[in-house]
């Protein structure tokens, strides 16, 4: 998994509101992965100077999601499982007469393409056992975009 960053932050003001907005660009290496974003969302939450807001983060792809989760290998591998058991790659759809990727497209429109979560006193607020991922559900890929976006006072 690499991880870069593809366009600098960029920062400027809507109504009042700071918006910091930073794109991430990422490389899968498997058909199906989980690639953990946690420490990169938080330092960009931090070095945002958003004091109290969201903090958005969003995949622009059809077949790609973010989740919010455990980063407990068991627990990765059943998520991995269990998405291959409710949309598996081999079932007769109709998009893949198209493209070979229905599973991935329809995997990507049940667990969603975005996850927001609060900035309170400059920190991102999730739960103890709460870590982003982003899910690679057409892979692998030699570039993935993950958006992030502050929104808030500073």
């Amino acid at each position: 998994m690499t991880i870069v960053d593809r366009i600098a932050p960029s920062k400027g003001r809507c109504n009042g509101l700071v918006v910091v907005n930073k794109i991430l660009t990422l490389k899968s290496s498997g058909r199906r992965q989980l690639i953990d974003l946690t420490s990169e969302v938080t330092q960009f939450v931090r070095n945002s100077n958003v004091k109290d807001g969201i903090c958005i983060i969003s995949v622009p792809h059809a077949t790609a999601a973010i989740i919010a989760n455990e980063h407990e290998t068991g627990l990765l591998d059943d998520l991995l499982r269990k998405i291959e058991i409710l949309f598996p790659e081999s079932a007769p759809y109709s998009h893949n007469a198209i493209d070979d990727n229905a599973d991935a497209h329809i995997a990507s429109a049940f667990l969603g393409h975005s996850r927001t979560f609060p900035i309170i006193n400059r920190e991102l607020i999730r739960g103890t056992w709460q870590n982003i991922f982003f899910v690679e559900l057409d892979g692998p890929r030699s570039r993935r975009d993950v958006v992030l976006q502050a929104i808030g006072d500073d």
